[in-house]
């Protein structure tokens, strides 16, 4: 089995996903070969929390301009993961 540091990359910021920790769902930015049981053990080890659910999705790249320059953002799998009433994780 990976190491949860390999599975796990970065928690996803934003006003959408800091909502919806007020109802136990978190935001992750997780590796690409990464599937939903081993997204769920990754988070249980390294937060110490129950998962109840984890929902997956890949983000397609977009484009962004700055001034004349043209370019796309990254590609990225990201996972929403519901956790156990009570429990809860600090960043």
């Amino acid at each position: 089995m990976k190491d949860y540091t390999d599975i796990i990359i970065a928690p996803v910021i934003t006003e959408k996903a800091a909502y919806a920790t007020e109802n136990n769902v978190y935001t992750f930015k997780v590796s690409k070969d990464a599937n939903k049981i081993e997204i769920k053990k990754a988070i249980e080890a390294a937060f110490k929390v129950n998962v109840v659910k984890v929902n997956t999705l890949i983000t397609k790249a977009k484009d962004k301009r700055v001034g004349k320059y043209t370019g796309k953002t990254k590609t990225y799998k990201k996972a929403i993961v519901t956790l156990k009433d009570g429990d809860k994780i600090e960043f």
